[in-house]
Parts: structure tokens; sequence; C-alpha cells
């Protein structure tokens, strides 16, 4: 089928990951979730692990929130981060892959 051709009915679907891409266009969210791509992190490890601030790391964080990218469980006094899907680790890693080649 070509593209012309296909329905309507993927606007919205083109609109999602339009949507998911723009969550992920910061080289800070990419790092985050390189890194939460290999597990659950604090947001300490992703300081250290990214060599950016706490805070910075945590607006970020606030960002791949909202978009439902990376969920929030409270482990005592921290918060530890996972990824809600490991597609979004897919798309990441490989475009990092795609960008070394």
């Amino acid at each position: 089928m070509e593209a012309s051709a296909r329905p309507d009915s993927t606007a919205p679907d083109l609109l999602t990951a339009s949507e998911l891409l723009r969550a992920l266009a910061s080289p800070v969210r990419l790092g985050i979730v390189r890194e939460l791509a290999s597990g659950a992190k604090r947001v300490h490890e992703l300081v250290a692990a990214l060599g950016v601030n706490q805070p910075l790391v945590s607006q970020h964080l606030r960002v791949l929130r909202t978009s439902r990218i990376v969920a929030a469980r409270r482990d005592a006094r921290e918060v530890e981060y996972t990824l809600v899907d490991d597609h979004v680790a897919h798309i990441v890693l490989d475009a990092i892959r795609h960008s070394q080649e």
C-alpha cells in the first residue's frame, strides 16, 4: 500500500509517535533512557552517570514522567526510576548506534 493510500486512522498514531520523539529530543533525556535501559536507577546514580547536576536530571525526569516514558517508585527517602516500556530503550539505543556509524 502506498503511503498516500493509507487511511486517516494513522493520524492519531503519528501524533502520538511525534509526541514521544519530542519528549526524547534532548541529549540528557536520551542519556537517562540509555541508563535506565540497563535497569532501575536513583537520581544520584543518573547524576553520576550523566555528569550533569541533580536539578537538571530532575527536570528532565519530570518531562519523561509526564510523557509516560519513565515511572517513579519511592524507596524510603529516595525515588527509583524505571522505563515504562522497553520499546523506548530500543528506539534510543538504535538511534545512538546509528549515529555512531
